[in-house]
């Protein structure tokens, strides 16, 4: 029995620091990098487009084994994509008629980091096309967008994705933080995301925070030392500096 009682008290206790160390390096962050989808928006992003071009269950399913780490990223996107086989004029369209909705709080919280010169960049395996859009909505520099590219051919026509990126691959997410610590000199680099691919990317990440605010990944939620629900707890936590 004394083992026990002297167990939970500092099991819990070592939480708790570890918690507030995280909370603490994100007030001290030099930069913060967000997921995307799910994420600042409220959808993914290829399933608005799988939906968008009438193959959505299909896609919509391999998008959860994907975001659940059950398959590697770069299978689960080549086969969506290779279902949903989109145009340029298909993927313009969607962007025009059914824009990306915003989280509540993410203007706000982006606003406040740039306020305090903290360095904000986009991490997203969805498509650079439509990430931009996002970007631009945020005040974001295009220079701070890594997303995935899509190919088409003259004609418009579906041609593949740039399988080069580095947010094209399993550990993608790592890769450009690591890269951006070597680019700027960050030593404080926090990522921000709902996903299995967001959560993975901690280390090279100082610090990952779970986002479940529009979509609860249990595999993701069990694991971050801190979770969060909206982006008001974020914000919340940057008046403590």
């Amino acid at each position: 029995m004394l083992s026990f009682f002297f167990y939970v008290p500092f099991s819990f206790s070592s939480m708790m620091a570890t918690l507030s160390q995280t909370k603490e390096l994100f007030r001290r962050a030099d930069a913060v990098c967000f997921d995307v989808d799910s994420t600042i928006i409220k959808e993914e992003g290829i399933d608005e487009l799988a939906k968008f071009c009438g193959v959505g269950d299909a896609v919509t399913e391999m998008t959860r084994k994907a975001m659940g780490g059950s398959v590697t990223f770069k299978t689960a996107l080549n086969e969506r994509l290779s279902i949903i086989r989109c145009s340029r004029e298909q993927v313009n369209k969607l962007i025009t008629d059914h824009p990306p909705q915003l989280t509540p709080g993410i203007r706000e919280l982006v606003e406040r980091l740039h306020q305090r010169n903290i360095k904000v960049f986009l991490i997203s395996g969805g498509f650079r096309c439509i990430v931009e859009h996002v970007a631009t909505q945020l005040d974001i520099p295009l220079h701070h967008v890594y997303a995935n590219r899509l190919k088409f051919y003259f004609n418009g026509e579906y041609a593949g994705f740039d399988e080069s990126q580095p947010t094209a691959e399993t550990g993608g997410k790592g890769k450009v933080i690591n890269m951006l610590k070597e680019q700027h000199g960050f030593k404080n680099v926090v990522m921000v995301g709902d996903g299995a691919t967001d959560l993975e990317a901690y280390p090279p990440a100082s610090a990952f925070i779970g986002f479940g605010g529009n979509v609860v990944r249990q595999q993701v939620k069990e694991k971050s030392l801190w979770y969060v629900t909206s982006f008001g707890e974020l914000l919340k936590e940057l008046e403590n500096i």
